[in-house]
């Protein structure tokens, strides 16, 4: 038996209402998004996946991903605990790209700063399996990826067909320096990208992690001269006075951090806000947004 017409009627009013009251809900900024999200949509970081770059001006803050990394995080762990960056640099700002740090004098055998205990070579770590993965996913195409999303506050790319799964270079990422061999990487050289994101290099460098707090204090660095930014002088290399592990330092000597979770509901709120801003500024949402353009909140 066919449907009668004020059956019909009251369906198709059961579908608009949805749409009807999804417009009248107002717009909220991503900050007050933020200011009324609950606090399980907040995490604080495992101190034993931080590091703290100490220089002159303040803290950097930074989050290692073992998930992805894992060989390199422990490199860098086992670095960091035995002191190899204390005294070091930043020898390297290039204008719109990366600043680095480490032993500017690592290529010559006979200046380069001993390593330690820890690991003299690795295996490159551009991706992983991404089987396992929860990946928040993002609405929109990406030129860089089949699929692009985030993990515990890391923005990644993946290809679905071949099951791999990478970390990006977005904004305020750590990579590991390497020369021509994609096996020569070992996290001693590490780098911060201070520009528009080099996406060209993802799947070409090992990942490692992410800056947290104290990006102001890297990509405000005087720049070093033409084509890549390597200080001439070496007193305009910026001194790193130590780079802790957070695990090594009192739990009462520990900035209080929190991050927000990247599979809660006030993420995917704050990220279809900046999608679709539609507040007094904005004449024309977008629609659209680059996994790089995405900030991943901390308080």
């Amino acid at each position: 038996m066919s449907p009668s017409r004020p059956a019909l009627l009251a369906l198709a009013l059961a579908c608009l209402l949805p749409s009807l009251a999804n417009a009248a809900t107002p717009y909220r900024s991503p900050q007050q998004i933020l200011d009324a999200s609950p606090a399980s949509d907040w995490r604080t970081p495992d101190p034993a996946n931080l590091l703290y770059l100490n220089l002159d001006g303040g803290r950097v803050t930074i989050e290692l991903a073992p998930a992805f990394a894992p060989r390199h995080v422990a490199n860098i762990q086992t670095l960091a605990g035995e002191h190899f960056w204390d005294g070091e640099s930043i020898y390297r700002a290039q204008d719109n790209f990366v600043v680095q740090f480490g032993d500017a004098d690592a290529d010559d055998a006979a200046k380069a700063k001993p390593l330690g205990s820890a690991q003299r070579k690795l295996r490159a770590e551009f991706e992983r399996d991404s089987k396992g993965l929860k990946i928040s996913v993002l609405p929109d195409r990406d030129g860089w990826a089949d699929q692009t999303g985030f993990v515990d506050g890391f923005p990644v790319g993946q290809d679905r067909q071949a099951g791999k799964a990478w970390l990006a270079h977005c904004y305020g990422m750590l990579g590991a320096g390497r020369n021509n061999e994609e096996d020569s990487s070992i996290g001693a050289e590490l780098y911060v990208v201070t520009g528009q994101s080099p996406r060209q290099l993802d799947r070409n460098i090992t990942v490692v992690g992410r800056v947290l707090q104290g990006m102001e204090l890297l990509s405000a660095l005087p720049r070093g001269p033409a084509p890549m930014g390597f200080y001439a002088d070496a007193a305009q290399r910026t001194p790193i006075r130590s780079i802790q592990r957070a695990s090594d330092v009192p739990a009462s000597e520990r900035p209080p951090l929190q991050v927000l979770r990247t599979d809660s509901k006030t993420f995917a709120d704050t990220v279809e806000a900046r999608r679709n801003r539609v507040d007094d500024f904005y004449k024309r949402p977008a629609g659209h947004i680059d996994l790089c353009n995405i900030p991943v909140p901390v308080r």
